[in-house]
């Protein structure tokens, strides 16, 4: 029998955390709870991220996303289902984070973050920045904000063509090789006279796409149940780029952004 949603009141309020308190100690752990992280991006890595978080300790997070969900995010997606698609994903995720722990403050932005829009957004009371954002105009965007604003900052690269999460690394985005997309950040900021240091998830690993699979977004095919009214845009169709992307790498990537944040709260108060 599954037992009723809800904890029993019998249940001590940090039960949930005990076995991380084992590795982290008290004080950390309180530490996390008052720890505000914004997460920008909240995809295959973003969404995995956040899950994360939450499950780690961190109660006060910002979620952005402009995104729908579109049935091809069910394979790496953690708020995708099939009955949230054309949902937004910044709404479903939240709602998730919240039955994790219902004591947390989630704040869902349903927008993308840009060089135009970036002066909106209010980075003063966060400690921690994610960057998991696919577009390289909005991610340099947010990197050089990020930095400006004084904000440890923890980027993932390029997530897609990859099967073996084994492959991923950590490192400094000026030590990064073999990632183009890590190339591409390198490049731009090297012309934004850009010389500050921030830490990266990516990985050296390149697979092609297979082309003679024809993919569900970016033509006339989209599944999804939301684009069949003739009324309702074909947000797939806007897409530009389809790459193949997994789960057990787009997770992964996100898992270690989530633990970057975790192994620097317990440095410092652990």
């Amino acid at each position: 029998m599954i037992p009723s949603a809800g904890v029993p009141p019998t249940v001590k309020k940090n039960a949930a955390l005990a076995r991380l308190a084992l590795l982290t100690g008290e004080a950390a752990l309180d530490a996390l709870g008052k720890e505000h992280v914004m997460i920008f991006g909240l995809g295959g890595v973003g969404s995995w991220c956040a899950e994360a978080l939450v499950r780690s300790g961190v109660r006060i997070l910002t979620i952005v996303d402009s995104d729908q969900i579109c049935v091809t995010n069910i394979n790496r997606q953690i708020q995708a289902l099939p009955g949230t698609i054309g949902c937004y994903k910044a709404d479903v995720l939240r709602q998730r984070l919240l039955e994790i722990n219902p004591d947390c403050e989630v704040t869902a932005l349903r927008c993308a973050f840009t060089a135009e829009n970036a002066q909106t957004f209010n980075f003063d009371q966060a400690a921690y920045v994610i960057d998991a954002i696919d577009s390289l105009s909005c991610k340099i965007a947010l990197i050089e904000t990020s930095i400006l604003a004084g904000k440890t900052l923890y980027s993932s690269m390029g997530m897609a063509c990859k099967l073996d999460p084994t492959r991923l690394a950590v490192a400094n985005i000026w030590n990064t090789h073999g990632c183009s997309l890590a190339r591409l950040v390198r490049q731009e900021l090297r012309k934004r006279r850009f010389s500050g240091h921030f830490t990266t998830v990516y990985s050296t690993e390149k697979l092609p796409n297979r082309t003679e699979i024809v993919s569900a977004c970016g033509n006339t095919l989209c599944l999804c149940p939301h684009n069949r009214d003739a009324a309702t845009p074909d947000w797939c169709a806007s897409k530009k780029v389809i790459n193949g992307s997994s789960v057990t790498v787009t997770a992964a990537a996100g898992m270690t952004l989530a633990s970057l944040v975790l192994q620097d709260v317990v440095k410092r108060y652990g």
